[in-house]
């Protein structure tokens, strides 16, 4: 028997697993892939965004951790301004070099891994409290229990298994598209900034000429007429209203978040195959675009494909407490809060091209209180990542990396504390877990909530 069980490896989990051995849980992190990262490896989901809110970096600890020791070893610029303005920064990264410092980690901190292996179901005590699980591996089924159990799966499996209320997508359970993300390499960025500058109008933002020019060319969102050429003369299919791609860590290279797959239901297994087929295909189409109609791609080849497609949104847990898109854009304060972000609302048409964003006023940030990981019946099980407690709205801001990365690691720490005083995770003192957050890093300072 272990302290904390985390099943899934990516960013959610990661963080839960580190916080939780760190505070002195004997800790399993079960991942279903051979390395750990989820959507930043697996899916090759980047730049992550955004730490800030304005110029006030909001989002720090362990995920903060990660950024700096990226930095070390060159596989990140760090923290960045938006060029295309969406959010204050991006913080792009190397996959690859991300992947390697995430085992370093885990050696670190003593968490045990044990990866190629399968979530297969949850194991119940005799009140219904969540005991462990059981996975499927390369040597047949295992068993593990533990004090507590922590969902870091991204789409709710353990949750679902233990018989924990669900929701899924909008009113009428539709959720937002995938994307398959790419990178492409060979690229020359001077002479697509240089198109930029000449081109204002092309582009989606809000700086002036001169405040781009004082900016380093770390984004691109527009090229509206290249990109509406294309598509007048059937060159292009994919369902996106403007050419989006961001800088990597590397100066002849970017990372392509176009692809986009409409009506799918990422937990159904044929569904997520025709998606794979479909944004593989639009890969190449895109391909074939950026190097005959975008100045600076020319001799552009593809470094890199995800493994698999990004999904944005899939199950979310019923919880304690389900936070809403009045609690985001109001910047709703809550006494149990542990986490912050400032990532605008913005909801991809589940059915074809268009971005619906609905932003904070600047400066302001919003609060995700602990009770939103915390199955509203089901006990012994903590939820961290994409699947807390939210409505279809707010999870379109709390999906993003560093705010996932951050509730792993309330979820990690408030599981450590419960293994060590044999107490259920609804019961926990959240102001104790808030200090012990603080003094980890994480930044849980209070901002004004907006006025209605």
């Amino acid at each position: 028997m272990t302290d904390v069980l985390v099943i899934g490896g990516g960013n959610a989990g990661c963080a839960a697993a580190l916080a939780a051995a760190r505070h002195g849980a004997r800790t399993l992190l079960v991942e279903r892939y051979g390395f750990l990262g989820g959507t930043a490896t697996a899916a090759m989901v980047g730049p992550w965004m955004t730490f800030h809110s304005g110029n006030d970096r909001i989002v720090g600890g362990i995920a903060q951790e990660i950024v700096e020791r990226l930095v070390a070893m060159g596989g990140s610029p760090g923290h960045i301004p938006d060029a295309s303005d969406y959010v204050a920064t991006i913080t792009p990264f190397d996959p690859e070099l991300h992947k390697a410092l995430l085992f370093e980690m885990m050696a670190e901190s003593g968490v045990e891994l044990l990866l190629h292996a399968y979530f297969l179901e949850a194991l119940r005590d005799g009140s219904g409290g969540v005991r462990g699980a059981r996975v499927a591996t390369v040597g047949g089924p295992l068993e593990f229990e533990a004090a507590v159990t922590i969902d870091a799966s991204a789409d709710a499996y353990v949750a679902a298994s233990a018989g924990v209320g669900l929701q899924q997508g909008d009113a009428r359970g539709r959720v937002q598209p995938a994307s398959l993300m790419f990178r492409l390499s060979h690229v020359d960025l001077a002479q697509t900034a240089a198109y930029v500058r000449e081109h204002p109008e092309q582009m989606r933002s809000s700086l002036s000429p001169e405040q781009r020019d004082a900016h380093a060319l770390t984004a691109v969102a527009g090229l509206y007429d290249l990109w509406n050429a294309a598509r007048e003369r059937g060159d292009v299919s994919v369902p996106r209203e403007l050419v989006s791609f961001f800088i990597s860590p590397y100066p002849d290279e970017v990372t392509v978040n176009m692809t986009r797959v409409t009506e799918i239901d990422p937990l159904d297994p044929f569904d997520l195959t025709r998606a794979e087929i479909e944004s593989r295909a639009q890969a190449m189409e895109l391909l074939a675009f950026f190097r005959r109609d975008v100045p600076g791609f020319a001799n552009a080849r593809i470094a890199a494909t995800a493994a698999q497609i990004g999904i944005r949104e899939s199950r979310r847990i019923v919880g304690v407490y389900t936070l809403t898109a009045d609690d985001v854009l109001a910047a709703r304060p809550f006494d149990d809060a542990v986490a912050r972000s400032a990532y605008p609302i913005d909801i991809h048409n589940p059915s074809g091209a268009g971005t619906t964003t609905h932003r904070l006023p600047p400066g302001a940030s919003y609060e995700i209180p602990y009770r939103c990981l915390v199955p509203e019946k089901v006990d012994r099980l903590l939820v961290a990542g994409r699947c807390i407690s939210t409505t279809h709205e707010a999870h379109a801001s709390t999906r993003l990396t560093p705010t996932v990365m951050t509730l792993g690691q309330a979820a990690g720490t408030a599981a450590a504390f419960c293994a060590e005083r044999k107490g259920r995770p609804r019961d926990i003192d959240v102001r104790e877990l808030r200090a012990a957050l603080v003094r980890d890093g994480v930044d849980l300072r209070r901002t004004a909530s907006v006025p209605s």
